[in-house]
């Protein structure tokens, strides 16, 4: 049902508006940790959200897809990554300067996973208010889509199981 939801909202945005730039970010972050060390793998429970990711995004022609360079966030990506031959590029969001990232990514669509913290704050960047907070630490189902359209921003979150 959401995957339909997610995907309804997608095509309405292109048909509807096809004549002006619209530039569509996904925003997740990474899947359950099999533990608290520093850099761990997922857990069982993780491998399978991932699969879940994997799943929801199949239908989505993303242009790239950004990750953060820890094993956590690579793992949740590498089953879209690996299924559907997409760019993957890492980044560090300690220094990502949000108004270049836009203009780099003007007009594609776009994945990006992070972390608890990292995600909201990259949203609220985006689109320029300071709407979402990090995300609790046993909440991995969440889902931003932000949409930006010439000069207007949208912007929704999915809670997903």
């Amino acid at each position: 049902m959401k995957k339909s939801i997610v995907l309804l909202l997608f095509f309405w945005i292109q048909v509807t508006l096809s004549q002006k730039t619209i530039t569509q970010y996904y925003f997740i972050r990474h899947a359950e940790k099999a533990d608290s060390s520093k850099n761990p793998d997922l857990s069982e429970k993780g491998l399978e959200r991932a699969q879940e990711w994997k799943a929801l995004f199949s239908e989505i022609n993303f242009d790239a897809v950004y990750s953060t360079d820890f094993k956590r966030t690579l793992q949740t990506i590498n089953p879209i990554v690996l299924e559907n031959g997409k760019i993957l590029k890492i980044y560090n969001p300690q220094i990502v300067d949000i108004e270049t990232f836009k203009k780099e990514t003007i007009g594609k669509t776009i994945l990006i996973v992070g972390h608890s913290n990292t995600i909201p704050k990259m949203v609220n960047q985006i689109i320029k208010e300071n709407k979402y907070s990090d995300i609790a630490e046993n909440q991995f189902g969440n889902l931003y889509i932000v949409t930006l359209i010439e000069n207007q921003i949208l912007s929704q979150l999915l809670h997903l199981k």
